[in-house]
Protein backbone atom coordinates (compact mmCIF):
# COMPACT_ATOMS: atom_id res chain seq x y z
CA UNK A 1 0.00 0.00 0.00
CA UNK A 2 3.00 2.17 0.95
CA UNK A 3 5.66 0.88 -2.04
CA UNK A 4 5.10 4.18 -3.93
CA UNK A 5 5.53 6.52 -1.21
CA UNK A 6 8.98 5.25 0.13
CA UNK A 7 10.53 5.70 -3.35
CA UNK A 8 12.60 9.20 -2.14
CA UNK A 9 10.22 11.71 -4.32
CA UNK A 10 11.50 15.05 -3.95
CA UNK A 11 10.63 18.24 -6.28
CA UNK A 12 13.56 20.86 -6.80
CA UNK A 13 12.64 24.39 -5.35
CA UNK A 14 13.27 25.92 -8.82
CA UNK A 15 10.72 23.75 -9.81
CA UNK A 16 8.32 24.16 -6.71
CA UNK A 17 8.96 27.88 -6.84
CA UNK A 18 7.89 28.33 -10.89
CA UNK A 19 4.80 25.90 -10.16
CA UNK A 20 3.09 27.41 -7.16
CA UNK A 21 1.56 30.78 -8.06
CA UNK A 22 -0.05 29.10 -10.83
CA UNK A 23 -1.30 26.11 -8.46
CA UNK A 24 -2.36 29.21 -5.86
CA UNK A 25 -4.49 30.80 -8.24
CA UNK A 26 -5.96 28.16 -9.59
CA UNK A 27 -6.85 26.52 -6.00
CA UNK A 28 -8.16 30.23 -5.21
CA UNK A 29 -10.54 30.05 -8.75
CA UNK A 30 -11.72 26.73 -7.99
CA UNK A 31 -12.33 27.37 -4.11
CA UNK A 32 -14.70 30.70 -5.35
CA UNK A 33 -16.43 28.64 -7.83
CA UNK A 34 -17.24 25.95 -5.19
CA UNK A 35 -18.31 29.15 -2.80
CA UNK A 36 -20.86 30.09 -5.47
CA UNK A 37 -22.00 27.30 -6.78
CA UNK A 38 -22.28 26.25 -2.63
CA UNK A 39 -23.71 22.74 -4.21
CA UNK A 40 -21.65 20.54 -1.98
CA UNK A 41 -19.07 20.61 0.85
CA UNK A 42 -15.63 19.14 0.89
CA UNK A 43 -14.64 17.03 3.85
CA UNK A 44 -10.69 17.17 3.75
CA UNK A 45 -9.23 14.54 6.26
CA UNK A 46 -5.09 15.04 6.37
CA UNK A 47 -4.13 11.37 7.95
CA UNK A 48 -0.35 9.65 8.54
CA UNK A 49 2.22 8.65 10.19
CA UNK A 50 4.08 11.13 12.69
CA UNK A 51 6.41 13.69 11.05
CA UNK A 52 5.11 12.95 7.29
CA UNK A 53 3.94 16.83 7.68
CA UNK A 54 0.23 16.74 8.28
CA UNK A 55 0.50 19.78 10.27
CA UNK A 56 2.43 21.88 7.95
CA UNK A 57 0.24 20.56 4.99
CA UNK A 58 -2.99 22.27 6.87
CA UNK A 59 -1.08 25.26 7.41
CA UNK A 60 -0.07 25.33 4.13
CA UNK A 61 -3.94 25.11 2.15
CA UNK A 62 -4.94 27.97 5.08
CA UNK A 63 -2.05 30.26 3.48
CA UNK A 64 -2.80 29.16 -0.42
CA UNK A 65 -6.31 29.34 0.16
CA UNK A 66 -9.04 31.51 1.44
CA UNK A 67 -9.02 30.76 5.46
CA UNK A 68 -12.30 32.20 5.89
CA UNK A 69 -13.89 29.52 4.04
CA UNK A 70 -11.92 26.35 5.45
CA UNK A 71 -12.96 25.33 9.21
CA UNK A 72 -9.82 23.30 10.25
CA UNK A 73 -10.08 21.08 12.88
CA UNK A 74 -7.47 19.08 15.27
CA UNK A 75 -8.99 16.63 16.74
CA UNK A 76 -7.44 15.34 20.00
CA UNK A 77 -8.64 12.56 22.46
CA UNK A 78 -11.94 13.24 22.99
CA UNK A 79 -12.55 15.57 26.25
CA UNK A 80 -14.63 15.10 28.98
CA UNK A 81 -17.74 16.88 27.44
CA UNK A 82 -17.13 14.60 23.76
CA UNK A 83 -16.83 11.16 26.30
CA UNK A 84 -20.39 11.96 27.35
CA UNK A 85 -21.77 11.84 23.88
CA UNK A 86 -21.60 8.98 20.88
CA UNK A 87 -17.56 8.63 19.50
CA UNK A 88 -19.14 10.29 15.91
CA UNK A 89 -21.07 13.15 17.72
CA UNK A 90 -18.01 15.80 17.78
CA UNK A 91 -17.55 14.84 13.68
CA UNK A 92 -21.08 15.24 13.40
CA UNK A 93 -20.65 19.28 14.85
CA UNK A 94 -17.60 19.88 12.59
CA UNK A 95 -18.97 18.92 9.04
CA UNK A 96 -19.03 22.17 6.71
CA UNK A 97 -21.82 23.45 5.58
CA UNK A 98 -22.39 23.61 1.07
CA UNK A 99 -19.74 25.48 -0.42
CA UNK A 100 -16.89 25.49 2.66
CA UNK A 101 -14.06 23.25 2.76
CA UNK A 102 -13.50 21.24 6.10
CA UNK A 103 -9.99 20.15 7.12
CA UNK A 104 -9.57 17.16 9.63
CA UNK A 105 -6.58 17.24 10.83
CA UNK A 106 -7.15 13.69 12.80
CA UNK A 107 -10.33 12.14 12.03
CA UNK A 108 -12.68 9.17 12.42
CA UNK A 109 -9.53 7.02 11.41
CA UNK A 110 -7.72 8.06 13.86
CA UNK A 111 -8.85 6.15 17.07
CA UNK A 112 -9.22 3.16 15.76
CA UNK A 113 -5.84 2.75 13.90
CA UNK A 114 -4.01 3.86 17.58
CA UNK A 115 -6.08 1.17 19.32
CA UNK A 116 -5.46 -1.57 17.36
CA UNK A 117 -1.76 -0.83 17.01
CA UNK A 118 -1.55 -0.64 20.80
CA UNK A 119 -3.29 -3.69 21.38
CA UNK A 120 -6.09 -1.95 23.05
CA UNK A 121 -9.10 -3.46 20.77
CA UNK A 122 -9.68 -7.28 18.95
CA UNK A 123 -8.80 -7.39 14.99
CA UNK A 124 -12.89 -7.95 15.04
CA UNK A 125 -13.51 -4.65 16.84
CA UNK A 126 -11.39 -2.59 13.80
CA UNK A 127 -12.97 -4.81 11.42
CA UNK A 128 -16.55 -3.39 12.62
CA UNK A 129 -14.80 0.16 13.25
CA UNK A 130 -13.84 0.10 9.21
CA UNK A 131 -17.15 -0.92 8.31
CA UNK A 132 -18.71 1.52 10.12
CA UNK A 133 -16.74 4.01 8.85
CA UNK A 134 -17.31 3.09 4.92
CA UNK A 135 -21.22 3.19 5.59
CA UNK A 136 -20.69 6.77 7.45
CA UNK A 137 -18.73 8.13 4.39
CA UNK A 138 -21.00 6.55 1.81
CA UNK A 139 -23.81 8.44 3.64
CA UNK A 140 -21.86 12.05 3.32
CA UNK A 141 -21.00 10.99 0.00
CA UNK A 142 -24.45 9.71 -1.45
CA UNK A 143 -25.74 13.52 0.58
CA UNK A 144 -23.56 15.12 -1.91
CA UNK A 145 -20.12 15.94 0.27
CA UNK A 146 -16.85 15.61 -1.55
CA UNK A 147 -14.90 13.82 0.53
CA UNK A 148 -10.61 13.62 -0.17
CA UNK A 149 -8.79 11.34 2.07
CA UNK A 150 -4.54 12.23 2.44
CA UNK A 151 -2.32 9.40 4.07
CA UNK A 152 1.17 11.15 4.41
CA UNK A 153 3.55 8.65 4.68
CA UNK A 154 7.60 8.63 5.58
CA UNK A 155 9.76 4.78 5.79
CA UNK A 156 11.09 3.79 8.68
CA UNK A 157 14.47 5.35 8.31
CA UNK A 158 12.61 8.96 6.98
CA UNK A 159 10.75 8.84 10.26
CA UNK A 160 13.35 8.10 12.61
CA UNK A 161 15.68 11.19 10.91
CA UNK A 162 12.79 13.23 10.89
CA UNK A 163 12.50 13.14 14.75
CA UNK A 164 16.67 13.15 15.36
CA UNK A 165 16.65 16.40 12.98
CA UNK A 166 13.89 18.04 14.99
CA UNK A 167 15.18 17.00 18.12
CA UNK A 168 18.61 18.18 17.07
CA UNK A 169 17.57 21.80 16.54
CA UNK A 170 16.78 23.46 19.78
CA UNK A 171 13.84 25.62 18.07
CA UNK A 172 11.90 22.48 17.36
CA UNK A 173 12.68 19.91 20.01
CA UNK A 174 9.32 20.49 21.52
CA UNK A 175 7.94 19.12 18.63
CA UNK A 176 8.63 15.80 19.49
CA UNK A 177 6.93 14.29 21.93
CA UNK A 178 7.29 10.78 23.79
CA UNK A 179 3.94 9.87 22.15
CA UNK A 180 6.29 10.42 18.42
CA UNK A 181 8.59 8.12 20.49
CA UNK A 182 6.65 5.41 21.06
CA UNK A 183 5.11 5.24 18.02
CA UNK A 184 8.64 5.01 16.01
CA UNK A 185 8.93 1.73 18.08
CA UNK A 186 5.86 0.86 17.22
CA UNK A 187 6.37 1.76 13.53
CA UNK A 188 6.12 -1.51 11.57
CA UNK A 189 3.09 -2.57 13.96
CA UNK A 190 1.78 1.04 12.77
CA UNK A 191 2.49 0.29 8.76
CA UNK A 192 0.45 -3.02 9.33
CA UNK A 193 -2.14 -1.93 10.47
CA UNK A 194 -2.40 1.32 8.47
CA UNK A 195 -2.13 -0.66 5.25
CA UNK A 196 -5.09 -2.65 5.77
CA UNK A 197 -7.49 0.24 7.20
CA UNK A 198 -6.45 1.95 3.97
CA UNK A 199 -7.31 -1.19 1.55
CA UNK A 200 -10.49 -1.90 3.31
CA UNK A 201 -11.68 1.67 3.86
CA UNK A 202 -10.40 2.98 -0.15
CA UNK A 203 -13.83 3.14 -1.88
CA UNK A 204 -15.27 4.69 -5.34
CA UNK A 205 -16.74 6.98 -3.52
CA UNK A 206 -14.12 8.30 -0.79
CA UNK A 207 -10.63 6.75 -2.42
CA UNK A 208 -7.71 7.72 -0.12
CA UNK A 209 -4.45 9.22 -1.65
CA UNK A 210 -1.10 8.20 -0.44
CA UNK A 211 1.67 10.92 -0.55
CA UNK A 212 5.19 10.79 0.46
CA UNK A 213 6.03 13.53 3.02
CA UNK A 214 9.92 12.97 3.05
CA UNK A 215 10.21 16.21 0.84
CA UNK A 216 8.00 19.45 1.71
CA UNK A 217 8.15 20.24 -1.72
CA UNK A 218 6.81 17.39 -3.20
CA UNK A 219 3.98 17.00 -0.32
CA UNK A 220 2.84 20.55 -0.63
CA UNK A 221 2.69 20.68 -4.82
CA UNK A 222 1.16 16.85 -4.80
CA UNK A 223 -1.25 17.51 -2.28
CA UNK A 224 -2.05 21.40 -3.88
CA UNK A 225 -2.53 19.62 -7.69
CA UNK A 226 -4.31 16.42 -5.82
CA UNK A 227 -7.12 19.17 -4.56
CA UNK A 228 -7.43 20.99 -7.46
CA UNK A 229 -8.18 18.12 -9.93
CA UNK A 230 -10.54 16.85 -7.32
CA UNK A 231 -12.62 20.01 -6.98
CA UNK A 232 -12.90 20.48 -10.87
CA UNK A 233 -13.87 17.34 -11.56
CA UNK A 234 -16.47 17.08 -9.36
CA UNK A 235 -17.85 20.87 -9.80
CA UNK A 236 -17.68 19.66 -13.51
CA UNK A 237 -19.95 17.16 -12.91
CA UNK A 238 -22.40 19.05 -10.96
CA UNK A 239 -22.93 20.77 -13.60
CA UNK A 240 -23.75 17.56 -15.74
CA UNK A 241 -26.85 16.65 -13.04
CA UNK A 242 -26.30 13.14 -13.09
CA UNK A 243 -29.73 11.88 -11.81
CA UNK A 244 -29.85 9.57 -9.23
CA UNK A 245 -29.76 5.89 -9.97
CA UNK A 246 -33.25 4.11 -9.91
CA UNK A 247 -34.46 2.19 -7.23
CA UNK A 248 -36.71 -1.29 -7.25
CA UNK A 249 -40.07 -0.11 -5.31
CA UNK A 250 -41.05 -2.09 -1.91
CA UNK A 251 -43.05 -5.01 -1.82
CA UNK A 252 -47.05 -4.13 -1.96
CA UNK A 253 -48.87 -7.01 0.14
CA UNK A 254 -51.30 -7.73 -2.12
CA UNK A 255 -54.44 -7.48 0.62
CA UNK A 256 -53.41 -4.34 1.23
CA UNK A 257 -53.03 -5.10 5.02
CA UNK A 258 -50.46 -2.91 6.57
CA UNK A 259 -49.42 -3.27 10.38
CA UNK A 260 -50.94 0.04 11.12
CA UNK A 261 -54.16 -1.95 10.13
CA UNK A 262 -53.83 -4.70 13.25
CA UNK A 263 -54.44 -1.85 15.98
CA UNK A 264 -57.40 -2.39 18.14
CA UNK A 265 -57.92 1.63 18.25
CA UNK A 266 -61.15 1.24 20.00
CA UNK A 267 -59.20 0.39 23.62
CA UNK A 268 -60.20 3.22 25.94
CA UNK A 269 -58.88 4.30 29.69
CA UNK A 270 -61.72 5.57 31.82
CA UNK A 271 -61.07 8.61 33.91
CA UNK A 272 -60.95 7.73 37.44
CA UNK A 273 -58.19 4.61 36.14
CA UNK A 274 -56.28 7.43 34.01
CA UNK A 275 -55.59 9.52 36.71
CA UNK A 276 -54.44 7.03 39.30
CA UNK A 277 -52.10 5.64 36.52
CA UNK A 278 -51.02 9.03 35.57
CA UNK A 279 -49.90 9.84 38.88
CA UNK A 280 -48.10 6.46 39.28
CA UNK A 281 -46.39 5.92 36.36
CA UNK A 282 -45.33 9.99 36.30
CA UNK A 283 -44.26 9.05 39.80
CA UNK A 284 -42.19 6.01 38.58
CA UNK A 285 -40.62 8.48 35.74
CA UNK A 286 -39.85 10.69 37.54
CA UNK A 287 -37.71 8.10 40.68
CA UNK A 288 -36.01 6.47 37.30
CA UNK A 289 -34.54 9.51 36.51
CA UNK A 290 -33.04 10.53 39.42
CA UNK A 291 -31.64 6.93 39.65
CA UNK A 292 -28.05 6.56 40.38
CA UNK A 293 -27.76 4.11 37.23
CA UNK A 294 -29.23 6.96 35.07
CA UNK A 295 -25.86 8.68 35.17
CA UNK A 296 -24.41 5.74 33.50
CA UNK A 297 -26.97 6.39 29.84
CA UNK A 298 -29.24 9.16 28.30
CA UNK A 299 -32.53 9.00 26.49
CA UNK A 300 -33.65 9.71 23.35
CA UNK A 301 -37.78 10.01 22.43
CA UNK A 302 -39.34 10.31 19.05
CA UNK A 303 -42.95 10.70 18.87
CA UNK A 304 -43.95 10.31 15.37
CA UNK A 305 -48.01 9.47 14.30
CA UNK A 306 -50.44 10.79 11.86
CA UNK A 307 -51.46 14.70 12.07
CA UNK A 308 -53.68 15.40 15.67
CA UNK A 309 -52.90 12.14 17.16
CA UNK A 310 -51.60 13.72 19.85
CA UNK A 311 -48.22 13.81 20.51
CA UNK A 312 -47.81 16.71 21.84
CA UNK A 313 -50.17 15.92 24.64
CA UNK A 314 -48.29 12.28 25.10
CA UNK A 315 -44.99 14.75 25.39
CA UNK A 316 -46.62 17.19 28.70
CA UNK A 317 -47.51 13.96 30.37
CA UNK A 318 -43.42 13.09 30.00
CA UNK A 319 -42.18 16.46 30.74
CA UNK A 320 -44.41 16.85 33.77
CA UNK A 321 -42.23 13.87 35.46
CA UNK A 322 -39.32 15.34 34.85
CA UNK A 323 -36.68 17.55 36.26
CA UNK A 324 -36.62 20.68 33.63
CA UNK A 325 -32.79 20.88 33.61
CA UNK A 326 -31.99 17.29 32.31
CA UNK A 327 -34.65 17.29 29.43
CA UNK A 328 -35.12 19.36 25.67
CA UNK A 329 -38.12 18.95 23.81
CA UNK A 330 -37.16 20.00 20.03
CA UNK A 331 -40.11 20.38 17.73
CA UNK A 332 -39.31 19.01 14.07
CA UNK A 333 -40.68 21.49 11.12
CA UNK A 334 -38.63 22.02 7.39
CA UNK A 335 -35.13 22.53 7.67
CA UNK A 336 -33.53 25.53 7.91
CA UNK A 337 -31.38 27.38 5.48
CA UNK A 338 -28.63 26.32 7.34
CA UNK A 339 -30.19 22.70 8.02
CA UNK A 340 -30.35 22.36 4.41
CA UNK A 341 -26.97 22.77 3.87
CA UNK A 342 -25.93 19.79 5.74
CA UNK A 343 -26.43 15.97 5.65
CA UNK A 344 -30.10 15.61 6.98
CA UNK A 345 -29.33 13.84 10.09
CA UNK A 346 -27.17 16.83 11.42
CA UNK A 347 -29.69 18.02 13.05
CA UNK A 348 -30.79 15.68 14.81
CA UNK A 349 -26.99 15.00 15.82
CA UNK A 350 -26.84 18.00 17.20
CA UNK A 351 -29.25 17.36 19.82
CA UNK A 352 -27.65 14.20 21.19
CA UNK A 353 -28.10 14.38 25.06
CA UNK A 354 -25.22 13.93 27.41
CA UNK A 355 -25.27 11.00 29.60
CA UNK A 356 -28.51 11.51 32.43
CA UNK A 357 -30.42 13.62 30.21
CA UNK A 358 -33.38 13.42 27.93
CA UNK A 359 -33.92 14.85 24.13
CA UNK A 360 -37.51 14.45 23.07
CA UNK A 361 -38.12 14.87 19.48
CA UNK A 362 -41.70 16.32 18.43
CA UNK A 363 -41.43 14.42 15.05
CA UNK A 364 -37.89 13.54 13.65
CA UNK A 365 -35.24 12.15 11.57
CA UNK A 366 -37.83 9.73 10.14
CA UNK A 367 -38.94 12.68 8.26
CA UNK A 368 -37.09 11.66 5.35
CA UNK A 369 -39.00 8.55 4.87
CA UNK A 370 -42.50 9.87 5.66
CA UNK A 371 -43.05 13.93 4.41
CA UNK A 372 -40.39 13.73 2.30
CA UNK A 373 -41.32 10.10 0.79
CA UNK A 374 -44.72 11.27 -0.06
CA UNK A 375 -44.42 14.87 -0.79
CA UNK A 376 -41.55 13.57 -3.12
CA UNK A 377 -39.14 16.27 -1.38
CA UNK A 378 -36.18 14.00 -2.06
CA UNK A 379 -36.03 10.96 -4.91
CA UNK A 380 -36.84 7.39 -4.25
CA UNK A 381 -33.40 6.37 -4.28
CA UNK A 382 -32.61 9.01 -1.47
CA UNK A 383 -35.30 7.94 0.85
CA UNK A 384 -35.35 4.01 0.47
CA UNK A 385 -31.15 4.49 1.26
CA UNK A 386 -32.34 6.22 4.36
CA UNK A 387 -33.78 3.40 6.25
CA UNK A 388 -30.16 1.81 6.75
CA UNK A 389 -28.75 5.33 7.39
CA UNK A 390 -30.92 5.51 10.28
CA UNK A 391 -30.42 1.84 11.49
CA UNK A 392 -26.98 2.96 11.64
CA UNK A 393 -27.77 6.39 13.53
CA UNK A 394 -29.80 4.84 16.20
CA UNK A 395 -27.11 1.66 16.61
CA UNK A 396 -24.76 4.32 17.22
CA UNK A 397 -27.13 5.76 20.06
CA UNK A 398 -27.33 2.61 21.65
CA UNK A 399 -23.70 1.31 21.99
CA UNK A 400 -23.16 4.48 23.68
CA UNK A 401 -25.62 3.93 26.07
CA UNK A 402 -28.37 6.10 24.54
CA UNK A 403 -31.61 4.43 25.07
CA UNK A 404 -33.87 5.38 22.19
CA UNK A 405 -37.72 4.86 22.22
CA UNK A 406 -39.75 5.28 19.40
CA UNK A 407 -43.52 5.80 19.54
CA UNK A 408 -45.95 5.68 16.61
CA UNK A 409 -49.47 7.25 17.39
CA UNK A 410 -52.58 6.10 15.35
CA UNK A 411 -55.62 7.33 15.09
CA UNK A 412 -58.89 6.52 12.73
CA UNK A 413 -59.86 9.18 9.70
CA UNK A 414 -62.76 9.81 11.25
CA UNK A 415 -61.51 11.07 14.90
CA UNK A 416 -58.60 13.16 12.99
CA UNK A 417 -61.93 14.43 11.34
CA UNK A 418 -63.56 15.10 14.41
CA UNK A 419 -60.32 16.86 15.66
CA UNK A 420 -59.50 19.19 12.92
CA UNK A 421 -62.85 19.94 13.72
CA UNK A 422 -61.99 21.13 17.22
CA UNK A 423 -59.23 22.42 16.86
CA UNK A 424 -61.04 25.17 14.25
CA UNK A 425 -64.04 25.88 16.49
CA UNK A 426 -61.54 26.41 19.86
CA UNK A 427 -59.80 29.11 20.17
CA UNK A 428 -57.00 28.34 22.06
CA UNK A 429 -56.44 25.37 19.63
CA UNK A 430 -56.71 27.33 16.49
CA UNK A 431 -52.98 27.29 16.05
CA UNK A 432 -52.25 23.89 16.19
CA UNK A 433 -54.64 23.75 12.62
CA UNK A 434 -53.13 24.40 9.11
CA UNK A 435 -53.76 24.55 5.66
CA UNK A 436 -51.32 21.54 5.25
CA UNK A 437 -53.00 19.43 7.94
CA UNK A 438 -56.06 19.34 5.51
CA UNK A 439 -53.64 18.57 2.67
CA UNK A 440 -52.10 16.09 3.74
CA UNK A 441 -55.30 14.22 5.37
CA UNK A 442 -56.21 13.44 1.13
CA UNK A 443 -52.75 11.41 1.37
CA UNK A 444 -54.33 9.80 4.19
CA UNK A 445 -53.21 6.50 2.30
CA UNK A 446 -50.11 7.42 1.16
CA UNK A 447 -48.29 7.81 4.45
CA UNK A 448 -49.84 5.26 6.19
CA UNK A 449 -47.89 2.88 3.66
CA UNK A 450 -44.96 5.02 4.20
CA UNK A 451 -45.24 4.63 8.28
CA UNK A 452 -46.10 0.87 7.58
CA UNK A 453 -42.96 0.81 5.59
CA UNK A 454 -41.20 2.70 8.09
CA UNK A 455 -42.01 0.19 11.03
CA UNK A 456 -40.90 -2.80 8.70
CA UNK A 457 -37.58 -1.57 8.02
CA UNK A 458 -36.17 0.41 10.97
CA UNK A 459 -38.21 -1.52 14.03
CA UNK A 460 -34.63 -2.95 15.48
CA UNK A 461 -33.72 -4.78 18.60
CA UNK A 462 -32.26 -1.45 19.43
CA UNK A 463 -34.69 0.57 18.45
CA UNK A 464 -38.42 -1.28 18.23
CA UNK A 465 -41.64 0.66 17.51
CA UNK A 466 -43.97 1.34 19.68
CA UNK A 467 -46.94 1.29 18.15
CA UNK A 468 -49.49 3.41 19.82
CA UNK A 469 -53.62 3.26 19.76
CA UNK A 470 -54.39 6.77 20.00
CA UNK A 471 -58.10 7.17 19.53
CA UNK A 472 -58.38 7.65 23.55
CA UNK A 473 -56.53 9.86 24.47
CA UNK A 474 -56.02 9.10 28.08
CA UNK A 475 -55.22 4.99 27.04
CA UNK A 476 -52.55 6.61 24.49
CA UNK A 477 -50.81 8.73 27.31
CA UNK A 478 -50.67 5.45 30.25
CA UNK A 479 -49.40 3.13 27.42
CA UNK A 480 -46.01 5.68 26.33
CA UNK A 481 -45.61 6.25 30.06
CA UNK A 482 -46.05 2.42 31.23
CA UNK A 483 -43.91 1.60 28.35
CA UNK A 484 -41.51 4.18 29.07
CA UNK A 485 -40.42 3.24 32.86
CA UNK A 486 -40.30 -0.96 31.54
CA UNK A 487 -37.85 0.42 28.74
CA UNK A 488 -36.08 2.83 31.71
CA UNK A 489 -36.05 -0.15 34.40
CA UNK A 490 -34.86 -2.92 31.80
CA UNK A 491 -31.92 -0.71 30.66
CA UNK A 492 -30.74 0.47 34.10
CA UNK A 493 -30.82 -3.31 35.07
CA UNK A 494 -28.35 -3.90 31.96
CA UNK A 495 -25.74 -1.16 33.74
Amino acid sequence: MFESAELGHHISKEKYELALPLLRKALLDVQYKLLELKSFPVILLISGVDGAGKGETANILNEWMDARHIHTYAFAPPSQDELAKPPMWRFWQALPPKGEIGIFFGSWYTEPIVQKSYGEIKTSELDNAMNDIVRFEQMLTEEGALVIKLWFHLSKDAQKNRIKALKKDPKTRWRVSKQDIKHLKLYDRFRRIAGRVLKETSTANAPWMVIEGTDPNYRNLTTGEYLLETLKSRISQHKKKTPKPEAPPLLKPIDKLRILDTLDLSKQQDKETYNNQLEHYQGKLNQLSRHPKFKKMALVLAFEGVDAAGKGGAIRRVTQALDARIYNVTPISAPSDEEQAQPYLWRFWRKIPAKAHVAIFDRSWYGRVLVERVEKFCSQYDWLRAYAEINDFEEQLSKHDVLVLKFWLQITQEEQLARFTAREEIAYKQFKITPDDWRNRKKWNAYKLAAADMVERTSSVVAPWHLIEANDKNYARIKILRTLCEKIEEKLARL
